[in-house]
């Protein structure tokens, strides 16, 4: 292994991400092909139907990294638990032909709900 991608592990395993690596690489004058045959040289070399790659604003980030920490989990934990979350949640509703199908009975859910409390009279 080469010098490159001992620094790119070492500074994955301490949490930094991929793009802040790359910039620390550039800013002190790498060779930007040399950078992409680093990481290029540790992805792995298939591609598995569950990878995701997504780019995300910085205003996005920060909420993210806010919500993790408070959480305890690192980024990619706290996106998991999110998509995690919102499967389990679509899961329980049902299908979307199922939604529809009882969208009639929830509408009408809505306007007969049982009043509560005192009555005014």
């Amino acid at each position: 292994m080469s010098k490159i991608t001992n620094f790119i592990e070492d500074a994955r395993k301490r949490g930094y991400s991929d793009r802040t690596i790359k910039e620390a690489f550039l800013n002190a004058g790498w060779p930007v092909e040399k950078i992409d045959s680093a990481f290029q040289s540790l992805s792995p070399k298939f591609k598995s139907k569950n990878q995701v790659c997504i780019f995300l604003s910085d205003d996005l980030m920060n909420v993210l990294e806010k919500r993790a920490k408070k959480n305890m989990l690192s980024i990619n934990e706290q996106i998991e638990d999110i998509l995690r979350r919102s499967t389990l949640s679509f899961k329980k509703s049902g299908s979307a032909s199922d939604i529809n199908d009882k969208l009639d009975d929830h509408l009408i859910s809505l306007f007969s709900r049982k009043r509560t409390g005192k009555r005014k009279t």
